[in-house]
Formats: C-alpha cells, sequence, structure tokens
C-alpha cells in the first residue's frame, strides 16, 4: 500500500519516472532486473534508460560507439511497456554529467517525480560527482542494497546527504547479480556463450555486428 506522500502525488497527477543510467556497453539482464526492482517498489509508472553520450568517468577506448549502445538498450526493453529509452546524453556535446541530466529532465518535466537508481558504490562515491547539490535537488536516490553490502554504513551516508544537501535517498532491496558488462566483454573475447546474460535480442546484435571481439 502505498503512504499518504505518494498518494497525493497521483491525486495531483504527478508521474514518478526512474532514471537508469550509464554507458551500457553493453545493457544486460542485470540493468533489466534492478530497474524493475525499483519499478515495483517504489510504484513508479515506468523507467527511462539513458546511455550515455560521452562519460567522464571511463576510458572511451573499450566503449562502443553511443548509437550501438542505444540501440542495444532499445532492443533489451522492447518487451517493456514501462520501460523506455532516451538519447538525451548522446546528443549533448562534450562530456556527460548526472548533474546536466536530472535539471534539464526537471526543467523540461517540473510535474515529474524523478528517482534516479544506483548501486552501493555509486552512493559512497556521490559527493565526488559535478555538483551533487543539482543532482540531490532535482530527484530522489534509489540505491541498490546489494548481498554483502553493510546497510547501516549505507544509511549512515543517506543520513549524511539529508543533513548536508536535504537529500531524499531511499535504499533499495536487490538480489546482486555475478552478471557485468565487464564480464560480458570478456566471455565473448573468450569465445564463451553470453546466453542468459544478455536479452537474446542484445545477443544476437552482438554477435551479428561482431562486437566485443
Amino acid at each position: 500500500m502505498m503512504d499518504d506522500s505518494k498518494s497525493l502525488q497521483r491525486d495531483m497527477g504527478k508521474q514518478r519516472t526512474g532514471i537508469m543510467g550509464g554507458t551500457f556497453n553493453p545493457v544486460h539482464i542485470g540493468h533489466l532486473l534492478l530497474a524493475e526492482a525499483a519499478l515495483s517498489a517504489e510504484k513508479l509508472d515506468n523507467i527511462m534508460f539513458i546511455p550515455s553520450g560521452q562519460s567522464y568517468m571511463k576510458s572511451q577506448a573499450t566503449i562502443q560507439p553511443a548509437a550501438l549502445r542505444l540501440q542495444m538498450v532499445k532492443l533489451a526493453i522492447a518487451d517493456n511497456p514501462n520501460f523506455f529509452v532516451s538519447d538525451m546524453e548522446i546528443r549533448r556535446s562534450g562530456n556527460t554529467y548526472t548533474c546536466d541530466t536530472v535539471t534539464q529532465l526537471k526543467q523540461e518535466q517540473p510535474q515529474t517525480d524523478f528517482f534516479f537508481l544506483m548501486g552501493a558504490d555509486c552512493l559512497f562515491s556521490l559527493e565526488t560527482w559535478k555538483n551533487p547539490d543539482k543532482i540531490f535537488a532535482s530527484c530522489t536516490i534509489l540505491a541498490a542494497v546489494r548481498n554483502g553490502t553493510d546497510t547501516a554504513l549505507m544509511q549512515e551516508k543517506c543520513d549524511y546527504y539529508a543533513d548536508t544537501y536535504h537529500a531524499d535517498i531511499r535504499l533499495l532491496p536487490f538480489s546482486e547479480t555475478a552478471i557485468s558488462s565487464t564480464v560480458i566483454r570478456q566471455y565473448i573475447k573468450e569465445g564463451r556463450s553470453i546466453r542468459y546474460m544478455v536479452p537474446d535480442a542484445v545477443r544476437l546484435f552482438i554477435q551479428d555486428n561482431k562486437l566485443y571481439k
């Protein structure tokens, strides 16, 4: 059952949209499971997948062109009516910064409540991101509590952000998978199967385009 505040947001006609950002190099089942968990737990209306353009946190040498990563996300979410993809970061020139993305979204859709999904590692490093105050001002943070994560330590960090930035951060229980984009790329290089690690349409796209060889 939704609490009173969530019911009020519904009554006011506010949309509740989750934001799933990342390089998606490639997108995999773990991304989809986290998005679905957030959709259900927070009673979101939809999840917006936003492939990054030029990430300042990662080397561009191993990252596939944006158009290919975008297409893989489209294939991965095609059968879920609650998932959609945006190319806003790909269209933006220069480095990709989350603060710019969430600020733009809030300006364009002031009646939408945005929820930014991230893992525990990102939660602990979030203050080092560019303009974290703008991120906290534009959206609620949903931080995945993975297997083995120190929940008390995460809550302590959430309380710090709340006191320092007036941030709204919620912990999202999530059963971690061993799947990662790094592992998938390594498997492909070694000629091993990635079936069931990525949606089948994505697997065939990677195979047909000879990606990550």
